[in-house]
């Protein structure tokens, strides 16, 4: 079960830092985010986690703002996984006290 946890951690991690990236290049690409290779690059990667999102959010929020309710989702799945690593752990015990 913890594989299965650290393994699931590490995918919500990679899925958030694409986020972050796309969001950084939007930023530096002073508005001509649409022809970079990169931005559309990274935009390719994290459709798969924007389409979920789309799908489960209500139509009052706006398509521009899914990528930022993305990354909100994935951080607070990260937390969740992060506690259920710690909880899943086993104790280590140090010898002589």
């Amino acid at each position: 079960m913890l594989s299965l946890v650290v393994v699931l951690k590490g995918l919500v991690e990679f899925a958030l830092l694409l986020l972050v990236a796309q969001g950084l290049v939007f930023v530096v690409s002073f508005g001509r985010h649409e022809v970079n290779r990169v931005y559309r690059g990274i935009r390719f990667l994290t459709s798969p986690v924007n389409a979920a999102v789309r799908r489960i959010t209500p139509r009052l929020v706006l398509d521009k703002h899914v990528p930022a309710v993305s990354a909100l989702l994935l951080f607070f799945c990260w937390v969740a996984l992060l506690a259920a690593k710690v909880q899943l752990m086993p104790v280590v015990t140090r010898a002589g006290g």
